[in-house]
């Protein structure tokens, strides 16, 4: 019996199950999305979103907490033959996930199950992704057509102007 045993074995040892789950919150966070099984990404979403909660403290502490937890891998771009080095795992983390997430009270990842088996043993896929920054564009454009249904019964219509947008800000509308 598994009674209040947590995580899962995934056939794996111990030190290779830690390093399997290193290895993929660090590409989760260089690219921000990963393709997984449904059990790997179970397992990996809790750590990624404590590594996530850190950087949103910002401290030397906190800084040095997940360097232990996760290790500083660089992060590699491979362009005409060579290779250059883009910065570090922790460095992205700490300066530009944990302020994207300051205002976020947690739910950083998602899962999204997709429709492919992988080859070999027709395990099931799914994609582990960092919440996007275009989650708050959409809540604005559908706030922004609720306010103009709700003003078409009145005499003066609102109509959102995309050359206006662009040319005065995000919230410019175009008054008849």
């Amino acid at each position: 019996m598994r009674h209040r045993v947590a995580g899962r074995k995934l056939g794996r040892t111990s030190e290779h199950r830690l390093a399997m789950r290193r290895n993929l919150v660090a590409s989760l966070f260089e690219h921000e999305t990963i393709s997984t099984t449904i059990d790997k990404a179970k397992e990996v979403k809790p750590f990624a979103e404590k590594l996530i909660t850190l950087a949103r403290k910002g401290t030397l502490s906190a800084r040095r907490r997940a360097i232990a937890l996760l290790g500083n891998r660089d992060i590699v771009s491979h362009e005409d033959g060579k290779t250059a080095k883009k910065g570090t795992v922790i460095r992205k983390l700490f300066s530009e996930l944990g302020p994207r997430y300051l205002d976020r009270p947690g739910g950083y990842t998602r899962i999204t199950h997709l429709a492919l088996r992988r080859l070999g043993d027709n395990g099931q896929l799914v994609l582990l992704q960092l919440v996007g920054k275009d989650e708050g564009s959409k809540k604005r454009t559908k706030s922004a057509a609720k306010k103009a249904s709700g003003k078409k019964g009145k005499e003066k219509t609102v109509e959102v102007d995309e050359s206006a947008e662009t040319s005065s800000g995000p919230g410019a509308v175009d008054q008849q």
